[in-house]
């Protein structure tokens, strides 16, 4: 596949995505391929651990490719996005239960379904061009791919702050908010690599690591704690508007961009889901409740149309005036029945 590289170096199996000029953006097939040859290193006596990477300085995966996406579900064809979400989700849990080590290499965007087969590994290694978020509210979606998982267990309620503004973290705040491990100078990344693939050896990774350039997240934490504590949508832009700092101003415009369903579903997301129950597939099966259903009722294909077809930066979400119901939250995230995500290997 011109896509993705999949092959056994010395001791390593590598896995590189070869699609620069789309950002290394995610398809199904590519999910397919990293699914299969990952079940089957799995099983290879020969390779010790795997190595992720991504061809271009721009990104490691900007996301999910969303054009098919889009086409079938403007043709009321839900079907595909379903699979694609479900066999995607599949493949994230796999990658977070690896009993080899997984390293991935984030240069530039790791966004979306970037972060599903990046920041799910044991050895997750940024650089100095690193740039990681959870955008999805901006085109009607929910963070998915399992980083739902990530954002509950930020610190205090970074996660809301990150998941409903899609705030692109540099490597400090990466590492301070649970998205990656290490920071090591890209200068000295196709080196470790190749240390990599001749001694299958991981803890040769942190041997490597450096400090990171002093990140922002931490010291606003205690204002994030502050205006994301509330229960609802409703409670956090009440905080944010009977504030005159700066950084309440800039937050809440970042909100506002955003599908205020999407929101608001991503709020009480991460409530249901803190806690000692909290594991990578039920977060990864609470999101697909809310994917399962994008298309057909939540504001998914406006969010598309606006950002990438027509690109006119002005969406008509559903609850555009940012008073979203609770049971309209509920209706997205009730569970699915027959439909409900398993892991079961087919």
């Amino acid at each position: 596949m011109s896509d993705i590289e999949i092959r056994t170096t010395g001791r390593a199996g590598r896995i590189t995505l070869t699609r620069p000029q789309a950002l290394n953006a995610l398809s199904y097939d590519m999910c397919m391929a990293i699914d299969t040859a990952m079940r089957n290193w799995r099983e290879d006596d020969a390779v010790d651990l795997i190595v992720l990477d991504a061809e271009g300085e721009k990104a490691f995966c900007a996301g999910g490719d969303i054009a098919e996406l889009y086409e079938t579900g403007t043709k009321e064809d839900y079907a595909y996005g379903q699979k694609f979400w479900r066999d995607e989700y599949r493949l994230n849990a796999l990658i977070f239960e690896y009993p080899k080590p997984v390293i991935s290499f984030l240069q530039g965007f790791t966004m979306g379904g970037g972060v599903g087969i990046g920041c799910h590994g044991s050895h997750r290694v940024v650089g100095e061009s690193s740039r990681i978020a959870m955008p999805e509210c901006s085109i009607g979606l929910i963070p998915d791919v399992g980083g739902s998982l990530m954002l509950a267990l930020a610190p205090g309620r970074l996660g809301e702050f990150l998941g409903t503004t899609g705030f692109r973290m540099g490597p400090a705040d990466a590492i301070f908010a649970g998205f990656a491990d290490h920071f090591i100078p890209q200068s000295q990344w196709s080196d470790l690599i190749e240390i990599l693939e001749a001694s299958g050896n991981a803890k040769l990774v942190a041997e490597h690591a450096e400090t990171p350039p002093n990140g922002e997240l931490a010291g606003v934490l205690t204002e994030i704690d502050k205006h994301f504590s509330g229960e609802t949508l409703g409670d956090i832009l009440i905080s944010l508007r009977n504030d005159d700092q700066e950084f309440a101003d800039k937050t809440l415009e970042k909100i506002m961009k955003n599908a205020p369903l999407s929101v608001a579903c991503t709020i009480e997301m991460l409530h249901r889901l803190r806690g000692p129950s909290l594991t990578m597939r039920r977060a990864l099966e609470m999101e697909y409740r809310f994917t399962h259903r994008a298309m057909e009722h939540g504001d998914f294909l406006e969010g598309i149309r606006a950002q990438i077809i027509d690109k006119d930066r002005n969406p008509n979400w559903q609850f555009s005036d940012t008073d979203v119901p609770l049971v309209a939250v509920s209706k997205m995230l009730q569970p699915l029945g027959a439909d409900t995500l398993t892991f079961e290997e087919d």
